[in-house]
């Protein structure tokens, strides 16, 4: 719950404990404007180092990463000095998910870099032909777009910031690149291992913004491409900004979710329950996939949602600094009364709670712990099966034939993913061509590989990242035509 108590301040509260946890001041805007001046200038010094130069030192970043992640950093509430932190205490302070939780996005933010770094030669190598005329020769090389703006979001900021800025740098560009008010550190431990790596330190820009000087940046003159990750309302307004802007500014959209499942009846049950209140509830649900509406065959319904309450009930909701919670606050108090006030017109509208709400006592309200839940007898005149709730709840509706469960899932203004759990691969491959999302799991949910293009339609947003295709958002085709022999 990060929140500003002068026009020039952020400050980032601690979402499990509603104290003051960091605080930056926004810069001006000329200030602004040297620092896009540094950032452009470098990055006319850095494309012309080579592809395997850049590569080398996307290497290297790697290596110095997986050291910062393990050392302890200060760390200091408004009250005083707090002591040390490694990374995942760090970033569990600042928005709320459990420490071991933590952990496990830097895992994700390894192997991400890891495969961006190793496809990267092959992604922006030059194309060449084999059938030029004699006296004729071709190609096409990748060229960067110049200056990059990374708005990175507050519940998974790593993983986020390696989907672009990496590749990104790596590409020949620079990048200017603003956290989230709610984790603005992350932001400056990533600039530390790419410097401590060999990045070149104008070349990546950390900036804390308000929203008239994001405006102000994704408009101004030397911005060349713009990333955002985040709400819709926060999509349509970045959109709106470049269009506004002189010229023709590209954007990259990375919006929210309203993720479905669809268990049939041949589903492996026990372990469907397990990964879809896995895919519900991780993060306290606050992930654009997560999993929030599930349709299930009514001949396994009853069973299907007998053992998913009962594994949603094993879900510790606490601090997140204690090993023993499994699920934290949401990222606010605001967040959580929404939450609340989504479940409670679900239930006034003939939704029912399977999860007794004496079992999470913390879950109060005027506090950001929600607790998880389970509603059924829901239905798509209800918010909670339309609108993304980015919290621990889901809704399962009973279905009785695949085609009503395929025209439910593409009842939504999102198409970010959606799962199918079976065990027939011919239905999962004939039902997949029928489902409207970037990307259709088969028996796993909520998870992304760095081979697949991340990409979502309708409100989900548009463009890609990470995959080979993550390269091209980032580059520019320039094709080179030559007539050799003259003679």
């Amino acid at each position: 719950m990060s929140s500003s108590f002068d026009l020039h301040v952020q400050t980032t509260i601690s979402p499990h404990n509603g104290q003051a946890y960091h605080v930056e001041t926004y810069p001006v805007s000329s200030d602004l404007d040297r620092t896009l001046e540094i950032a452009a200038q470098s990055q006319k010094e850095w494309i012309k180092t080579t592809l395997s130069e850049r590569i080398a030192k996307g290497r290297k970043f790697i290596e110095k990463f997986s050291v910062l992640a393990n050392r302890e950093v200060p760390a200091t509430y408004d009250h005083g000095p707090l002591g040390h932190h490694n990374l995942a205490e760090e970033l569990c302070n600042q928005m709320g998910r459990p420490v071991d939780q933590c952990w496990g996005e830097f895992r994700g933010f390894l192997q991400r870099a890891t495969y961006m770094v190793d496809i990267a030669e092959s992604c922006l190598s030059d194309t060449t032909f084999s059938d030029n005329q004699p006296g004729f020769s071709r190609s096409i090389k990748r060229v960067p777009l110049g200056v990059i703006f990374v708005i990175a979001p507050w519940n998974y900021p790593y993983l986020v910031m390696i989907n672009s800025v990496l590749p990104a740098l790596i590409a020949g560009n620079a990048v200017i690149l603003k956290p989230s008010p709610q984790t603005p550190l992350t932001a400056v431990r990533f600039k530390e291992a790419l410097n401590d790596a060999g990045f070149p330190t104008d070349l990546i820009q950390v900036v804390h913004l308000s929203l008239p000087l994001t405006r102000y940046v994704v408009q101004h003159k030397l911005v060349d491409f713009v990333v955002f990750t985040g709400s819709v309302a926060g999509g349509k307004a970045i959109e709106t900004a470049a269009v506004a802007a002189d010229g023709f500014k590209g954007v990259g959209l990375e919006l929210g979710g309203k993720d479905p499942a669809y268990v049939r009846a041949d589903a492996d049950l026990k372990d469907a329950v397990i990964q879809l209140v896995d895919g519900a509830m991780y993060n306290a649900g606050q992930s654009c996939c997560a999993v929030e509406r599930i349709y299930v065959h009514e001949s396994v319904y009853d069973t299907f949602v007998n053992e998913y309450v009962n594994e949603t009930k094993k879900l510790i909701l606490g601090d997140p600094t204690n090993k023993q919670t499994t699920i934290g606050p949401v990222i606010s108090i605001a967040s959580a009364e929404r939450i609340r006030q989504q479940v409670s017109s679900a239930v006034q509208t003939g939704a029912k709670a399977l999860i007794p709400e004496n079992l999470y006592p913390t879950a109060e309200p005027g506090t950001a712990c929600v607790a998880p839940q389970v509603l059924v007898d829901v239905n798509h005149t209800m918010d909670v099966m339309q609108e993304e709730t980015f919290g621990p709840i889901i809704g399962i509706q009973k279905v009785s034939s695949d085609a009503e469960a395929i025209e439910l899932m593409n009842d939504s203004e999102y198409g970010l993913t959606a799962s199918i759990w079976t065990k027939s691969l011919d239905d999962f491959s004939t039902l997949t061509d029928q489902v409207q999302a970037g990307t259709i799991f088969l028996n796993r949910c909520d998870s992304l590989d760095p081979a697949l293009a991340w990409t979502g339609i309708k409100n989900s947003g548009r463009g890609v990242s990470l995959s080979k295709f993550g390269y091209d958002q980032l580059t520019r085709a320039k094709s080179i035509n030559m007539r050799i022999n003259t003679a």
